[in-house]
């Protein structure tokens, strides 16, 4: 057995949601869907000089030079995904984590403190998401830098301090072209815009809290009986929104994997695309809904 120490980026992607994915679209088609994602991931991983070191059911382990290659072969597969079309009423999705650091390579497979990192940062992503470092976001170019943002400080197993836990913002493909094209760093913040009826709402620097409910006064007010006077409240925390459900009946909150999820008296952080119903589901007659979709800008000085 040979064994050498490397320098790599270390990646895992896996399909998010697959049990559903078999529940709801029977076990021939879920594994096509999943097969179809391995090989889209496995594309981007060879795009941007990398190499699949293994597959293991729905996830692919990846190793990459270093960080920037991570970073944008993890926005290639986020982009590739995405631009999937849904089968019936599921939308596939992937989360992905990776770190950076020294690694230990034995015949093809690779092993150490940075594998396990890597490893712990994919079960930290939601679907849609791609989650790394803080050191690793320090080993990128300053361009690809701009394109994360700190989430926290979290407690890692087999670590004995807090991790900094860190997003990209790959959901605007354009933008991380262009910072990756030596046009000069460019800074962009996160924006949530808001839909309901035909009225419109960007929630940005300008716009950090939106009230909903029954009361006119609100930013955006409900006719639907079934909403209380103040139904629920979305505030921009650093770059990211959550929503806080303050009524009587509770908030439907479906998230771009297609689940509904009561909240009640609880928040949650808004994420990718989704529909917020307020006192029954977003399926109900007569239901009320707002959309929302988050992006990324960039920053006027």
């Amino acid at each position: 057995m040979t064994s050498n120490v490397r320098n790599l980026a270390l990646l895992f992607a896996d399909v998010s949601g697959s049990t559903t994915l078999y529940e709801k679209l029977g076990d021939r088609a879920a594994l096509a869907a999943v097969e179809s994602a391995i090989d889209i991931m496995k594309r981007s991983v060879a795009a941007y000089q990398g190499t699949v070191v293994k597959t293991i059911g729905d996830e692919v382990m990846a190793a990459f030079p270093d960080a920037d290659a991570a970073l944008q072969g993890a926005s290639d597969m986020q982009n590739r995904i995405a631009a999937l079309p849904p089968l019936g009423d599921v939308r596939l999705a992937i989360r992905i984590g990776f770190h950076a650091g020294e690694v230990i390579e034995e015949n093809g497979d690779y092993f150490g403190d940075a594998v396990n990192t890597a490893a712990r940062m994919a079960g930290f992503a939601k679907g849609g998401q791609i989650i790394t470092t803080g050191t690793t976001v320090a080993a990128l170019s300053a361009m690809l830098r701009e394109s994360t943002r700190q989430v926290a400080a979290l407690s890692v197993k087999g670590k004995q301090s807090e991790v900094e836990v860190c997003e990209v913002l790959w959901q605007t493909g354009d933008d991380l072209t262009m910072l990756a094209s030596g046009r000069g760093p460019a800074k962009v913040e996160s924006v949530l815009r808001l839909t309901h009826g035909v009225r419109t709402l960007v929630m940005d620097d300008n716009l950090r809290s939106v009230q909903i409910g029954r009361d006119a006064e609100h930013e955006i007010s409900i006719t639907d009986r079934m909403a209380s006077r103040l139904h629920g409240r979305i505030e921009r925390r650093a770059d990211r929104f959550y929503y806080a459900d303050l009524s009587t009946n509770g908030t439907y909150v479906t998230h771009e994997d297609g689940v509904e999820t009561v909240l009640r008296r609880d928040q949650v952080l808004l994420r990718g695309r989704g529909a917020l119903s307020f006192g029954h589901s977003a399926s109900a007659p007569g239901a009320e809904v707002v959309t929302f979709v988050c992006e990324v800008r960039p920053k006027s000085d």
